[in-house]
């Protein structure tokens, strides 16, 4: 059996992402350069309480990135030396990255093969008396079993840096059941600020300490000669806090974008399911709801993915590996002695998914050229 794609002649390509930006962010960073006031102004606190008010958490804390809110997220849960914290092997290589950054050690525990979040049998079997805390992926927007997470009584950290808009089954949105919770904001995210993050807490003290440590260890009391812990410059800007506040006035309609979306993909690719054994992202069950992010699919094992993403790219449409398994890039294998067998299901996962075109702005004639170039590539189809 050949399993060479095929392609046809190059047309104009198809993007993976493409953010959502117009008048208004214009017009609000405008407004920031004029003022001459570009860090340490009034936007920051006015996004804080936007963003906060949006997810329904106490408090919100800007920073200059989803991975700077991750590690003081981990700081703030007392994360330090010789420590152990249980995550997912299938994420963005920053959910790991930042507990090295404390000296502790990332203990993996392998994912759910529907859901592909952390599985919480995994993670039960994982803990240990060093175990300090829990860092669960909300993987591609889907939202990870809290619930059953909770039941440990270890300190949570959520890396929804993919996950706004999301909601658990037991009611409240990703972000809001009072754990420290970091969002993203890169120019794929659901809401962009060009680079920039937040996090979102339950209580005033860790919004304190956060605020402190993200501005070099200064208190909000204090000048700039003296800070009274160690700090990082992981400070927002005004003009990013102006972009996001524009778009946290849009977000509800692009969230409703990026779903409508998602619908049209799996319409357009539910032969593909059948006929050449595709696996498309899972529905929502059992409550919870996604915060469409990405549009990830699995090829069958059969499939030469490298092969696919340069015949997909020859007739227009981007797409690119979504996402490699952490332990087995190179400095986890060095570092830690990972290896291939570890966490089978991530494994497989990861070698055979792919992310295809996803935007708000996509049209459904943009959805069928993707599903129909994916049809001509996939043999069997």
């Amino acid at each position: 059996m050949n399993n060479t794609p095929k392609t046809t002649a190059p047309v104009d390509e198809i993007p993976l992402a493409q953010p959502v930006l117009g008048a208004e962010e214009e017009e609000l960073v405008l407004e920031v350069l004029r003022s001459g006031h570009l860090s340490l102004g009034p936007r920051i606190p006015a996004f804080e309480e936007d963003f906060a008010a949006f997810i329904g958490a106490p408090h919100a804390s800007a920073v200059s990135s989803g991975t700077a809110g991750l590690h003081l997220a981990l700081r703030a849960a007392g994360v330090t030396d010789g420590d152990e914290v249980i995550t997912s092997p299938f994420s963005f290589v920053a959910s790991a990255n930042v507990m090295v950054y404390e000296r502790a050690t990332p203990v993996f525990a392998d994912i759910d093969p529907v859901t592909l979040n952390v599985d919480p049998d995994a993670v039960a079997a994982a803990i240990t008396d060093r175990t300090t805390a829990l860092l669960p992926v909300h993987i591609f927007g889907y939202p990870a079993d809290l619930p059953a997470l909770e039941r440990h009584g270890l300190p949570i950290v959520e890396d929804a840096c993919e996950a706004l808009g999301a909601r658990h089954r037991d009611g409240p949105a990703v972000g809001a059941r009072g754990h420290a919770a970091v969002f993203g904001f890169y120019a794929n995210k659901q809401l962009t600020t060009g680079e920039g993050g937040m996090i979102t807490l339950g209580d005033a003290a860790t919004k304190q300490r956060i605020d402190c440590e993200r501005n070099q260890g200064r208190a909000p009391d204090m000048g700039w000669l003296d800070h009274d812990r160690l700090g990082f410059n992981y400070r927002m800007t005004d003009l990013q806090a102006a972009i996001g506040i524009a778009q946290i006035h849009r977000l509800a309609g692009m969230l409703a974008d990026r779903a409508r979306v998602a619908r049209w993909y799996r319409e357009a690719l539910a032969p593909l399911v059948a006929e050449a054994g595709l696996t498309l992202p899972c529905e929502d069950r059992g409550g919870d709801e996604r915060g469409w992010f990405v549009f990830v699919v699995q090829l069958p094992r059969d499939q030469d993915r490298d092969a696919v993403i340069r015949a997909l790219r020859a007739l227009g449409v981007q797409s690119k590996p979504y996402l490699p398994a952490i332990h087995l890039m190179s400095f986890y294998r060095e570092r830690f002695g990972m290896r291939e067998g570890m966490f089978p299901v991530c494994e497989d996962v990861a070698a055979r998914s792919i992310a295809l075109p996803f935007f708000p702005a996509m049209t459904q004639s943009q959805v069928e050229r993707v599903s129909v170039a994916l049809a001509q590539v996939l043999p069997g189809a």
